[in-house]
């Protein structure tokens, strides 16, 4: 999966929370000082190519909608994180919140149940 960068995320956000919508309704969505119309139309068919939103045409517009789930990304972006910068070890994530004291003892324990509830229910 292609990286998005900051306002491409930004975009796919906002698509995340609404189905679909013409470039005007993405615009309205966007804070003050508002992008101008063909810009945001670049960033959206550039989403289009990356294979993160598709369209539908109604005459001469386009009305767009994602094709990725906010999950699909999220998920695919975790697993480049953790190959990138931890060579795909998921040890070594949980040990560096370990360290940092950003994971409890609890939060660990219940890891390893969801781990040990998934491989029962694979061995069933």
């Amino acid at each position: 999966m292609k990286k998005l960068t900051n306002r491409e995320e930004e975009i796919m956000e906002i698509f995340w929370r609404k189905d679909s919508m013409f470039i005007k309704d993405v615009i309205e969505r966007l804070d003050d000082p508002k992008p101008h119309y063909n810009t945001i139309s670049t960033i959206v068919r550039a989403l289009e190519e990356k294979g993160f939103i598709g369209h539908e045409q109604f005459g001469n517009t386009y009305r767009y909608f994602a094709v990725i789930s906010r999950e699909e990304f999220s998920k695919n972006s975790i697993k480049n994180l953790v190959k990138k910068y931890f060579d795909t070890s998921y040890t070594s994530v949980v040990s560096m919140f370990v360290e940092e004291h950003e994971i409890s003892t609890e939060e660990i324990q219940e890891l390893i149940h969801q781990v040990k509830s998934r491989k029962n229910k694979e061995n069933e």
